[in-house]
Parts: structure tokens; C-alpha cells; sequence
């Protein structure tokens, strides 16, 4: 199928996405000559390295603010690029099958690394991290099958990929900008645990009741048809 033809599918309501310095931005890149594939490669990049810098926290020897920080600002990077990207696909005509492909696989090493890094934070719990990326790849899993099986594409939350996002960026920049005794910790076996391990146990919970919704209306749709 060429891709002038192709018609690209649904796409995640979101406001940013309207203002009108979002628009600029495309344009931008489009005079520029910048791919849409090219945008999607850079938010895996924003991506991974967000979860190394969350990773790192244990071991900065006095530089882990600057590390949660800068891991706060590459999440919010890598979703600016996650949005840009379909833009510019739209608006230069680069939308095709394969650009649908550097859409959706990027994001989900993305997501799996920024939730995994977060797991392996100072004050965190490794097992928490990985079933936080876990419950994130299902959600977009039921997603997928949803819309193979011929239903819309189900983008309800509460816990889609920009709440997962926003629940990372808020606790690296509480962990960066505030005093130490001001972030809490609970005495948990086998140790302690801070508000890196309460925004994955968040995540993981909000990701359950997520694919569930998305699961139930998926199945509404299939009965009964698109509304």
C-alpha cells in the first residue's frame, strides 16, 4: 500500500496535541526534514535514558538530584516526541503501516525501561519496577487486540501511558527538589521503601483497573457495535 494512501488510525485524544505551539513545533520539523520515524527512535532514546538515570540514583555519590531531575525531564521529552511524531507523519504525509510500527514498538521498550529504571530507584523496589512495565504492556496489549478484533482503539485510563508518565516525572521531581526528610519511607520487608516504590505499587494498580476497563468496553463494542 502506498504510503500517500495509507489512512493512519486512531490516535490518542489528547489537548497538547491543539495548541497551537504543538502545531508550530510540527510545522517546525516538517520544514526541517525531520522523519516521523526519526521522532519515534528519539523518544525510545528520551526513553531508556530516563530509566538509566532512575537507575543510577543509588550510586550518584551526591548527584542524585541532578540524575532524578534530568530523568524528569527526558520522561516528559520522550512524550513529547510520542505525540510530535504522529504529527509530522500526518502533516508532511510520511503516514504508512511501517511508521505505525515505530509508533507503538518504541514506546513500549520505553515505557518498560522508564518503569523498570524507576524499580531500581534509590528508595524503590526492583520487583514493583518490572510488574509496573508488566501491567503497562498489557494495558496496550488489550489495546492492540481490541482493535484487531475490529473494536476502536480503547485509549481510557485511568492509568494510560500519559498518567504512567506523569505519576514518574512527579515523583523524580519531588525526589530532586525537596529535603531528604521531607520524602517519606515506610518500614516494609525487607526493607524500606519511598515514594519511588508508592508511584509503581500506583502504576501497577491503576494499570489493572485500566486493562480491565479497556477490556470491558472492548467486549461492549464487539457485541453490540461501534457507538
Amino acid at each position: 500500500m502506498p504510503a500517500q494512501s495509507y489512512q493512519p488510525g486512531e490516535r490518542r485524544p489528547t489537548a497538547t496535541r491543539e495548541r497551537k505551539v504543538s502545531q508550530w513545533a510540527a510545522r517546525l520539523l516538517v520544514r526541517w526534514s525531520v522523519s516521523a520515524n526519526a521522532i519515534s527512535l528519539a523518544g525510545l532514546i528520551f526513553g531508556v535514558a530516563a530509566g538509566a538515570l532512575l537507575a543510577a540514583t543509588p550510586h550518584a555519590d551526591g548527584w542524585d538530584r541532578a540524575l532524578w531531575l534530568a530523568a524528569a525531564l527526558l520522561t516528559q521529552l520522550r512524550l513529547l516526541a510520542n505525540m510530535l511524531d504522529g504529527m509530522v507523519a500526518i502533516a508532511s504525509g510520511q503516514a504508512s503501516p511501517v511508521g505505525e510500527l515505530f509508533n507503538e514498538v518504541p514506546d513500549r521498550i520505553a515505557d518498560a525501561a522508564i518503569l523498570v529504571g524507576l524499580g531500581y530507584a534509590v528508595d524503590s523496589n526492583i520487583p514493583l519496577g518490572f510488574t509496573a512495565a508488566c501491567v503497562a504492556l498489557f494495558t496496550a496489549y488489550v489495546r492492540a487486540v481490541g482493535k484487531a478484533a475490529g473494536a476502536r482503539q480503547e485509549f481510557c485510563g485511568p492509568m494510560a501511558k500519559p498518567q504512567r508518565m506523569f505519576v514518574v516525572t512527579v515523583v523524580a521531581l519531588y525526589c530532586g527538589l525537596t529535603p531528604a526528610d521531607w520524602q517519606p519511607h515506610w518500614d516494609v520487608p525487607p526493607g524500606s521503601l519511598g515514594l519511588p516504590a508508592a508511584g509503581l505499587a500506583l502504576i501497577i494498580v491503576g494499570g489493572v483497573v485500566t486493562a480491565v476497563r479497556r477490556l470491558v468496553r472492548i467486549a461492549r463494542t464487539l457485541r453490540t457495535g461501534p457507538s
